[in-house]
């Protein structure tokens, strides 16, 4: 059985590592018929985690997922390179869903977040710089900031309705529309990019 404690432990053998090459090693092809096979990150770090397709979920409520966030640098910072997506709202859901029993809370706590770097849209090279989960973050208050952040969007839902959510609400998480095109109207909780550098401190 493989624990999120265990798999933080075996991904941080790798950090500084070219997942592109480790990639290679396991059998996994970065590219497809042509064009950048797009799940072949995770399914490298799933691997160097030590998770296999029987081993996946630990029983026992210890599951836990792997999320690779990509980093680029600014001015010599990592900057995280895009928001993403935490889990859809389901408005009657929110109405009647405290943040420590909602699906976001769930989501967000059972993330082991893989910080890499991203090189360029056509470059495969991309090294593990961190492994990250909110078990080991030194303080609570950003916990704290997100409850805050979720409660006020449930609240302007309960008061205001489902076409009043923005994604200009919320200082770590947002809620806003999944999905391209104007028509779209399923909303989804986003993290914000400033949400991911704090939780990966680089």
């Amino acid at each position: 059985m493989v624990t999120r404690v265990v798999a933080m432990r075996n991904l941080e053998k790798y950090i500084g590592q070219d997942l592109s090459e480790l990639a290679a090693k396991h059998g996994i092809t970065t590219y497809k018929d042509g064009k950048q096979n797009k799940g072949w990150k995770g399914l490298t770090l799933e691997h160097l985690a030590g998770l296999s397709n029987d081993n996946k979920q630990a029983p026992n409520g210890l599951g836990f997922e792997l999320k690779s966030t990509a980093f680029y640098k600014v001015k010599g910072v990592w900057t995280p390179k895009e928001t993403f997506a935490i889990t859809m709202i389901n408005p009657k859901y929110l109405i009647e869903t405290s943040f420590f029993e909602s699906h976001c809370w769930d989501k967000l706590k059972s993330l082991v977040y893989c910080a890499v770097t991203w090189n360029g849209k056509h470059n495969v090279k991309s090294e593990l710089l961190k492994v990250e989960s909110f078990d080991f973050l030194e303080s609570n208050t950003l916990i704290q900031e997100i409850q805050a952040d979720y409660e006020f969007i449930r609240y302007k839902l309960i008061e205001q309705g489902f076409q009043s959510l923005t994604g200009r609400d919320g200082k770590w998480i947002q809620a806003r529309t999944k999905g391209t095109g104007h028509g779209s109207t399923s909303r989804a909780f986003y993290a914000r990019k400033c949400l991911i550098k704090e939780i990966i401190k680089l």
